[in-house]
């Protein structure tokens, strides 16, 4: 009889944790955005948000968890409960970090699993028009003869501006001067004054200025064309680099321990979203470059990025600070 009652009492523990997944989500969810309000990660987050909520008919409440990076948002998330009510919205900062800074505890890879990919932001690579050079193939050239080296900008050490760089002279076999600033307003403005040579830049920000002639475009850096501008080529094949690929992407992720079951049906749920035709527009005002993407697909990317960066940064002589 005592034996009966203990199996029955650990059918019913057991039972509990299924019973919450079936019926999830039954409460308000968290999407935590590492970075400020405002910028392009929380944009992506408020929208997917906002369209969970109607579909759940429960609040989908974004949350900025600024500092170190994106550091500190993303160990909130590492450590809280692996339940899916708590997800972290990512970007190339999620793989970069762990490389560039000492303190990082978490881990990319070990410590989230992803619920899904959403997309991504081409840079562009951009020029003063006092340089002299209108193709990606004509500033390599330009870059092995400068002496002292040509001059890029980047919003800080360690963002996607200063990794594109550092990747570019890598790939191309060159010397560029990285000028780092305290934010991107500061590095656009020695770059439209003439100031630094070089930026590689969001595409929707690049833009603007392209059109008004006071930057030139040589190239994308994606792998593929920017559908926004399709007669723009891509870095690898204006200056026949064919590793050179770099892109702001982002995704959802969650806790690793969070189960395969409420991970697939937030996956499967925001696949349903990126396919609607309004937020196809919304995405496409903030120049993104829809790619969606599994939870395991995901993984993979990220697992990439990591593998990636870690060697390019690895090869700067980039000391984790």
């Amino acid at each position: 009889m005592k034996l009966t009652f203990l199996l029955l009492a650990a059918g019913l523990v057991a039972a509990v944790p299924a019973a919450a997944q079936s019926d999830f989500p039954s409460r308000p969810i968290r999407i935590i955005v590492p970075f400020s309000a405002g910028g392009i990660v929380d944009s992506v987050a408020r929208v997917i948000g906002d369209k969970l909520s109607a579909k759940y008919g429960q609040p989908v409440i974004v949350e900025n968890r600024v500092g170190a990076g994106g550091a500190i948002g993303t160990d909130f998330v590492a450590k809280a409960p692996a339940d899916g009510y708590t997800l972290l919205l990512v970007s190339p900062s999620h793989a970069v970090n762990p490389s560039l800074q000492k303190s990082v505890s978490w881990d990319p890879v070990r410590d989230f699993k992803g619920v899904a990919g959403v997309g991504f932001v081409p840079n562009m690579i951009v020029v003063h028009p006092s340089v002299p050079a209108k193709t990606m193939a004509e500033f390599v050239e330009l870059a092995k003869k400068s002496n002292p080296p040509l001059t890029y900008a980047s919003a800080g050490l360690g963002t996607s501006n200063h990794l594109s760089g550092e990747l570019l002279a890598q790939e191309a076999g060159i010397q560029l001067s990285h000028v780092p600033y305290k934010g991107q307003p500061d590095a656009m403005n020695d770059l439209l004054s003439g100031r630094v040579s070089m930026m590689p830049l969001t595409a929707a920000i690049a833009m603007p200025y392209v059109k008004e002639g006071r930057l030139h475009a040589l190239a994308v850096t994606t792998a593929k064309r920017a559908s926004a501008v399709p007669d723009l080529p891509t870095v690898a094949e204006s200056a026949h680099l064919p590793n050179y690929q770099v892109g702001t992407w982002f995704g959802l992720v969650a806790p690793a321990k969070t189960p395969d079951t409420v991970r697939s049906k937030l996956g499967a749920d925001v696949a349903d979203i990126l396919a609607t035709p309004d937020v196809k527009n919304k995405f496409s005002t903030l120049g993104m470059e829809l790619a969606p993407q599994s939870g395991a697909e995901f993984d993979s990317l990220v697992g990439k990025e990591v593998g990636r960066w870690s060697k390019v940064i690895k090869q700067a002589g980039i000391a984790p600070n």
